[in-house]
């Protein structure tokens, strides 16, 4: 079943690269350039993942990313923070903010969907611990 997406990259060739991934593998992905429409779009949407890069123009992916789970109607949705600029204590800094995934540039193309797939993934049910 198809699972909305929403990419919030300001780098063309990132930006196709993630949503034709997404595509390929049945999710309906949108694309978002500028971070200062990512709020907005992701109400209108309504995405069951947000793929975010950190280091944006404008607003930055952390300050997103807290907006995002700020909001009643979006504080659910899991975000993938994605950056090229890996440095000390950023995966906490972006975790802190809200994230649940973290993944570095370059991507590996099994690792990103690895990691889109596993939060998107329907959970299952716990087992019932009733007798």
């Amino acid at each position: 079943m198809a699972k909305r997406v929403l990419v919030v990259e300001d780098n063309e060739l990132n930006l196709k690269l993630f949503c034709d991934l997404l595509r390929a593998h049945g999710h309906d992905a949108l694309a978002v350039r500028d971070g200062r429409d990512a709020l907005a779009q992701a109400r209108a949407f309504r995405p069951e993942l947000v793929i975010m890069d950190i280091h944006l123009p404008h607003v930055g992916g952390i300050d997103i990313i807290k907006a995002l789970k700020a909001d009643a109607g979006l504080a659910a949705v899991p975000v993938m923070a994605v950056t090229a600029y890996a440095g000390k204590g950023d995966e906490d800094n972006i975790r802190a903010a809200g994230a649940q995934a973290y993944v570095s540039k370059p991507i590996s193309v099994m690792k990103f969907m690895d990691v889109v797939n596993g939060l998107i993934a329907p959970h299952e049910p716990e087992p019932s611990t009733d007798a």
